[in-house]
């Protein structure tokens, strides 16, 4: 992601060929959002957006500008509330399919340790398969499908919603499962995901679907760090730690941010 010096505008790159879609689908959901009034960013009209460059995705955005607070899981609780009670009959978004996002992820391990890929592959089965099992008992709704607070913008009016590609029609309690996540993985002085379950009023843990919900998460959380692990060794090495737990079953180990 770049901010380009001469203008007030954002612009991502997909670094992950088999995720070039996904370009097109946050222009599809910038629009959804506009017209139901929920505070997110916008893509830029008067220019050719998304474009293709040598194979990546490429897509130009307005910057948000303005100081604001941090936003707090009560905040995103309250954001989520919205989207998750948006009409879905004449709302065209995608259908949530965690599982072949991440093995496009993982297709793009060029140069990996060949014991990790088998892994990570026989793991996507493995939850691809679980996940035909679950009874969720929230309804299906629109959903932002990667909602922490790191996907939302401070502004001096509030935060607004970020990183749109992921929006589709699924679980809702996918969306709340990456602070459940982030406080287990991570941990924090302030328990983010107590937080959440007291705006929103549903603790995802409880649920027996949980673990599967979890483990796909955390599948995507080490995979993610990968076109940075070429580059960056810090990334590398606790990309591998992360595999490392997951491969082991050490739910407890604790991971860092990638930096």
């Amino acid at each position: 992601m770049f901010r380009l010096a001469q203008h007030r505008v954002v612009v991502r790159v997909a670094l992950t060929p088999g995720l070039s879609h996904r370009a097109h689908n946050g222009m599809a959901a910038a629009r959804v959002l506009a017209a139901h009034r929920i505070p997110a960013v916008q893509p830029l009209s008067d220019i050719p957006n998304p474009v293709n460059v040598q194979g990546y995705a490429v897509t130009f955005w307005e910057e948000i500008t303005g100081a604001g607070t941090a936003p707090t899981a009560h905040q995103l609780a309250g954001l989520l509330t919205r989207l998750h009670q948006l009409p879905t009959a004449d709302i065209r978004l995608p259908v949530w399919n965690p599982v072949a996002d991440l093995r496009s992820r993982i297709s793009a391990m060029h140069g990996w340790e060949r014991g990790d890929l088998d892994f990570l592959a026989g793991r996507c089965d493995a939850v691809d398969a679980a996940l035909t099992t679950l009874d969720y008992p929230l309804p299906t709704c629109v959903i932002h499908g990667d909602a922490h607070l790191g996907n939302l913008i401070p502004t001096p009016t509030g935060p607004v919603l970020c990183d749109l590609d992921t929006l589709c029609i699924g679980p809702r309690e996918w969306d709340l499962v990456p602070l459940a996540v982030s406080q287990l993985r991570f941990g924090s002085t302030v328990n983010i995901h107590r937080q959440l379950v007291d705006a929103y009023g549903v603790d995802v843990t409880e649920w027996d679907g949980f673990p599967v919900l979890r483990e796909i998460r955390e599948l995507k959380l080490a995979v993610v760090g990968i076109p940075m692990s070429l580059v960056h060794p810090a990334t590398g090495f606790e990309l591998r730690l992360r595999l490392r737990s997951l491969r082991t079953g050490q739910a407890s180990t604790r991971w860092t941010p990638y930096r």
